[in-house]
């Protein structure tokens, strides 16, 4: 559905006149980007609009309008107007256009003609009107209104189509926007050749006749002269009519804001034509609400367009309308730049027309757009948040706030509420159009969007939280860090609206920096901290981030069971002996991980002690660890040893032994024996041992004795064949002199054992 919005204004009131070139050129309010030469007045010049009006023809019985298709002079804007102020188009206002770039014709676009034509009632000229729309640069153009079918008065007299030529260009305009980032916003219009989703009148308007030629648009045509306006049905109080004015002293400044002011494109930065708007401002006390509207009707427009549009609202508004300047106090277009609407002075209460019966103590904000269905893009709330924050800033007023707003005129709202002129109602501070009139302005989706605008203005800053620690490491929600760390942190807020952030240690200030730096250093002391981040918004209002428990940690971790080798099972050959590597490391805070550098490299997690390597025989190896703490102190340990195999030929035998040959066995022999009791004995200094064999289904028993004791019982037995298996192993705390002595059971029906011999580490 198609957005349709009243502009209902109380008129303006006389006050002491203020050139208004002088307003804009260092006297006072000048934008931020005149201040940071960005878009320097001197170098802009004002620029001459075009606006040709044109009679359209109405049906002999009152029911309909039309312009037939022709040819134009260049225009971007147009809008259709009446002689009758007071007087509606209770029906449907089209357009459609012919681009000059491309020659191709758009679909049916619909004028909004919820606009009150009382705005500046009581000023010369002044005309009933629809809601300018920019169609960009076009050279055609066709229209065709038709009324309401519960219309009995029919169309207004006087109907004429009005097109604009803004002139100019932008390539001189390089204004900082007061929001940064740009979303484009998906079209809500027609492309050529395709119809609006809204519907067309059932019947063609009533064209001219073959016979007679159609009106040609002549520029600065002459408008019908104004009849004097008809009566109202409502009763404007002094306030709000033009006849009794109640003028406020010209201020000479503004006061100061508790919000900083966003960067504003100066009415000389557009190319304002000074010249349409020749009185002087109207000045209000004091700003207590600002009204948000949505205007041009367009969301493909480029930002690069911008200045160009407001300067073709400046002309719609004053030639068009008939009143005495720019309705808005500001304008923001889609990429967050603000543009200065009527003259006085950005930081001057101004009174603007935008808002029938309530411009009195308000401001005027519009975002050029179509709303009805697409949100606004971030980067144009962002902005009207900024002025919002800023203009109520400078009369103490909270953007999250409510007012009382007297009524300047009878009226309601879009929903339903009915004002009483000289009468006060509850207002938010920051509303939109159709709180104050019965309109669908700002648009559904823009409206929606006023509490989040509400927020960004009045604070706190939303969405902070820690985001990285840098020079510690992260366990869990725990970070550990020797002393120095750097927090960084991120908010959902835009820092245009954050005064300054502060680091906090235990609760306390140990950093402080302005709201557009995300990060801050803090040196800490040995033991557990709680850090956070506060952050105060530009309305001095605070937020804390969640906590973030960092412990700093200066002492070194322990290895409080050094490294240490032992031989275990498995296979052996002459370039691997099996063994394991043992150790314990602790640390006072959180233990990291153990590293493994030498022979090779391994990390293990901070509860592993033990892992299985193997080492080349007769080979003395160091093997080096370090162990690491979260805070990233370390400690380094090592344990050297040297695998040595012992062949069966190196111990003392007892009993019968046979040598046996095989490339399966440890140097290509082996001793066998079936006969009980018989023996091997070796003699070694070490500090492990283990028992080589082969092992077969019909492998008998061993007992094993050290140093003359027995130790086990061992049975090699096995269902699959297997050669140099470590089968039995023995560790002591230091290297000594031992023996091992092997002795045969002679198991019945598998008395036979078969051994390599025995390894030892040293």
């Amino acid at each position: 559905m198609r957005a349709q919005r009243r502009v209902w204004t109380t008129a303006a009131v006389a006050t002491a006149a203020v050139a208004g070139v002088l307003v804009f050129q260092g006297v006072t309010g000048t934008s931020g980007a005149d201040r940071d030469g960005r878009a320097a007045d001197a170098k802009s010049a004002p620029v001459k609009s075009d606006v040709h009006r044109t009679a359209l023809k109405t049906s002999s019985d009152g029911g309909s309008a039309s312009l037939a298709r022709r040819d134009t002079a260049p225009f971007s804007l147009l809008g259709v107007t009446w002689t009758d102020p007071a007087a509606r188009v209770t029906g449907t206002v089209e357009a459609r256009t012919r681009s000059s770039a491309t020659g191709a014709w758009t679909g049916w676009l619909p004028l909004d003609t919820e606009i009150d034509g009382r705005t500046e009632t009581g000023r010369s000229g002044v005309r009933g009107t629809t809601e300018p729309r920019w169609v960009g640069p076009s050279d055609g153009v066709e229209v065709r209104v038709r009324a309401g079918d519960d219309s009995r008065a029919g169309l207004p007299e006087g109907l004429r189509l009005d097109t604009v030529d803004p002139g100019g260009d932008t390539t001189g305009l390089t204004a900082e926007p007061a929001a940064f980032s740009v979303e484009e916003t998906p079209s809500e219009e027609p492309t050529p050749g395709e119809e609006p989703t809204v519907a067309p009148p059932t019947e063609d308007p009533v064209e001219s006749p073959t016979d007679e030629p159609s009106p040609t648009p002549t520029t600065e045509t002459p408008a019908p002269p104004s009849p004097t306006p008809s009566p109202s049905t409502e009763s404007p109080t002094p306030s709000a009519s033009p006849t009794t004015p109640t003028a406020s002293p010209t201020p000479t400044s503004g006061p100061p804001s508790t919000a900083p002011q966003p960067p504003i494109v100066s009415r000389a930065a557009w190319q304002a034509d000074e010249s349409l708007s020749t009185e002087a401002p109207d000045y209000l006390d004091r700003v207590k609400a600002v009204f948000v509207h949505h205007t041009a009707q367009t969301n493909t427009y480029s930002c690069a367009d911008s200045a160009a549009i407001v300067r073709g609202l400046h002309t719609y508004h004053v030639k068009s309308n008939g009143w005495k300047d720019l309705g808005y106090n500001f304008i923001v277009d889609k990429c967050g730049t603000v543009f200065e609407g009527r003259k006085g002075g950005v930081d001057r209460p101004v009174m603007g027309a935008h808002t029938y019966g309530f411009n009195r103590d308000t401001t005027g904000i519009a975002v050029i757009g179509m709303y009805t269905d697409t949100k606004a893009a971030t980067a144009a709330t962002t902005a009207v948040a900024r002025v919002a924050a800023w203009k109520l800033g400078q009369y103490g007023g909270d953007p999250a706030g409510s007012v009382q707003l007297t009524a300047g005129a009878n009226g309601g709202n879009f929903f339903g509420k009915s004002f009483a002129a000289g009468k006060t109602y509850p207002f938010q501070q920051i509303s939109g159009h159709r709180d104050g009139f019965n309109t669908q302005c700002p648009g559904g989706s823009l409206y929606t969007q006023l509490p989040d605008i509400r927020s960004l203005a009045a604070g706190p800053v939303t969405g902070l939280t820690i985001a990285s620690v840098t020079g510690a490491s992260a366990s869990g929600s725990t970070y550990y860090t020797r002393s120095k760390v750097t927090v960084g942190w991120k908010a959902a807020t835009p820092s245009s609206f954050v005064k300054g952030y502060e680091l906090l240690v235990g609760g306390k200030p140990v950093a402080s920096v302005k709201g557009n730096v995300t990060s801050a250093s803090a040196v800490l002391a040995a033991g557990k901290h709680s850090v956070q981040v506060r952050a105060t918004h530009q309305s001095g209002r605070t937020s804390l981030s969640p906590v973030a428990t960092v412990v700093a940690d200066t002492a070194a971790p322990v290895f409080s069971t050094k490294p240490a080798l032992t031989l275990r099972t498995g296979t052996v050959n002459t370039t691997a002996v099996p063994l394991t590597l043992k150790w314990k490391a602790t640390d006072a805070a959180s233990l990291k991980e153990v590293r493994l550098t030498a022979p090779v490299a391994k990390t293990y997690g901070p509860t592993t002690g033990s892992a299985s390597h193997t080492a080349k025989p007769a080979k003395a190896t160091a093997w080096k660890m370090t162990a690491y703490d979260r805070a990233g102190n370390t400690a380094a340990a090592s344990v050297s040893g040297t695998p040595v195999i012992l062949q069966e030929s190196a111990a003392k035998k007892g009993g019968k032994w046979t040598t046996k040959s095989s490339s399966s066995y440890l140097g290509g022999k082996s001793y066998s024996s079936s006969t009980k009791n018989a023996s091997l004995t070796w003699t070694f200094t070490g500090r492990s041992a283990a028992w080589v064999v082969s092992r077969a289904a019909t492998s008998g028993q061993a007992y094993v004795y050290v140093d003359g004791k027995k130790a086990a019982t061992v049975d090699l037995k096995s269902s699959a064949t297997k050669y140099r298996e470590a089968i039995w192993t023995k560790s002591w705390s230091s290297s000594a002199k031992h023996t091992v002595k092997i002795v045969v059971v002679g198991t019945k029906g598998r008395p036979a054992l078969t051994t390599d011999g025995l390894v030892y580490l040293k």
